[in-house]
């Protein structure tokens, strides 16, 4: 390895995996994911590092350069997953900053994993940045991080993005160990989320929580609109919604190879009228229960013909040994069955579900073929599917109903939008975008696509770095400004 870096990027995960071959050797396969296409050429030019978990427990690795990009191996063990990713990070926080659809576990053992994950992190993170160097943190496991690492290197430029929602007031005070979250995150010199309301609740709590006396003394925050002060330092606060590579989704999209796939996926199909599609990770927060109860009773009704309707649902699986999620992939899968079993035919199901991981150009493909997108979770940061189907249609055909409680239902206002939690409403939204007029559908498509194709991932990584690198606010949507506008 060379000297330390300039630009570190910090994630749970690396942008590569760690693969075991058949003979027992291993390679490094590079994880596809849109943070690492819009961060790779700031990595390449500022001589840039990423630290992160090569997602194999129990392996000592050291520092590696793959692909042109310093990568920094940070080692969990078996029971450090089990208890600071599988627990705290997504049996705690993960319900907790999706508004309790399932209830949060609370345990101080996984507690005392995140603390010693998060300490690990931030050394690595330490002995891989130069002096002065800008280091940008990544979500829900690593809110710890910032403080650390401040602690450690105070001459650090430090940026935190949270790729998930940032809960209600009322919701995150459940947490035993707010006051440690809160100031964790405090470490850092621009605090970013995917909506003004999330910044908004994290401001006020930072108010109420690490402003207040305790036994440990004042830590002296002072908040005001997009800014903490901490002590003698600024911590500014904004909202940057994320995006995806757009560009290239257009680009593949057009290409007679997917465009020939999407003709075969309708007509395997058996040629309907009207092709509905999910694409999610098999999640509680995904509402993919939703657009099936929906479904069900349009068919019930007789609102829909599901000779001429059907619906095709791409679930990847998704922690696999979380109770949670083990009881809910059997509760859909009964919910396909129960659908399939009283209105398919011998041959033809209504409800066509695939509970794998779908190539990317199969994916595009599916995109291109479906006449409606269903995005139903009951809460989501951004949700980047939504976008993705309206990147891939350049023929402005097709239409998207998403969920009200979507970060992208701020951007997408096009799109046919619904109370996820009001089952008639999903309904009417549902036939209305199944009933589009042709025109008044290229319309609604026309707009959603100017806003994705103008508002990509390289955009929302420039404009947090560019916020980050120096103290106007330029480039990016801190709360103040959102408010004053």
């Amino acid at each position: 390895m060379g000297s330390a870096s300039e630009f570190v990027v910090v994630a749970n995960r690396l942008p590569v995996d760690l693969e075991t071959l058949p003979d027992g050797s291993t390679r490094w396969k590079r994880s596809p994911g849109g943070l690492v296409t819009a961060l790779e050429p700031i990595l390449r030019g500022k001589k840039g590092a990423w630290v992160g978990w090569p997602g194999v427990p129990d392996t000592d690795l050291g520092p590696i350069v793959e692909d042109g990009i310093e990568l920094y191996p940070v080692r969990l063990s078996a029971q450090e997953v089990a208890d600071y990713y599988e627990g705290f990070s997504n049996a705690t926080l993960w319900p907790l900053y999706h508004d309790v659809i399932v209830k949060p576990v609370y345990d101080r053992s996984w507690w005392n994993a995140y603390v010693e994950v998060n300490r690990r992190f931030a050394e690595a993170t330490s002995a891989a940045a130069a002096h002065g160097a800008t280091v940008w943190i990544q979500d829900y496991q690593l809110q710890l991080v910032p403080k650390m690492l401040r602690m450690l290197r105070p001459d650090l430029t430090i940026g935190f993005f949270l790729h998930i929602p940032f809960p209600p007031v009322e919701l995150f005070m459940q947490m035993p160990w707010r006051r440690e979250i809160v100031e964790g995150l405090l470490g850092a010199d621009l605090i970013g989320f995917h909506l003004p309301g999330g910044a908004q609740n994290f401001l006020y709590l930072a108010r109420r929580l690490a402003g207040q006396p305790t036994s440990r003394g004042n830590v002296g925050v002072r908040s005001k609109l997009g800014v903490v002060q901490v002590g003698f330092r600024n911590v500014r606060v904004g909202a940057f919604p994320i995006s995806i590579d757009s560009g290239q989704l257009d680009e593949l999209s057009r290409k007679k190879s997917i465009r020939d796939r999407a003709k075969q996926i309708r007509k395997e199909l058996g040629n309907p009228e009207k092709v509905m599609l999910g694409v999610d990770r098999l999640d509680y927060t995904k509402g993919i229960d939703v657009r099936l109860n929906a479904i069900r009773e349009l068919l019930e009704e007789g609102r829909m013909d599901p000779a001429q309707n059907i619906m095709v649902q791409l679930a990847t699986p998704s922690r696999e040994r979380v109770e949670s999620y083990i009881q809910m992939r059997g509760d859909i899968e009964q919910q396909v069955g129960r659908i399939n079993g009283e209105f398919g035919q011998v041959g033809r199901p209504v409800v066509h579900y695939l509970h794998r991981p779908i190539p990317r150009e199969e994916l595009i493909a599916f995109f291109v073929a479906a006449d409606v997108m269903l995005v139903t979770p009951l809460r989501d940061g951004m949700n980047l599917v939504a976008k993705e189907y309206v990147a891939c249609r350049s023929d402005l055909g097709g239409a998207l109903l998403l969920s009200e409680f979507t970060g992208a239902a701020a951007e997408l206002r096009q799109a046919y939008q619904a109370n996820p939690h009001d089952l008639d409403g999903v309904k009417d939204e549902m036939v209305a975008a199944l009933t589009q007029d042709r025109e008044a559908g290229r319309r609604r498509m026309r707009a959603m696509r100017r806003q994705v194709l103008a508002h990509d991932v390289d955009r929302w990584a420039k404009s947090f770095l560019n916020a980050l690198a120096r103290d106007s606010v330029a480039g990016g949507a801190l709360l103040g400004d959102e408010l004053k506008a």
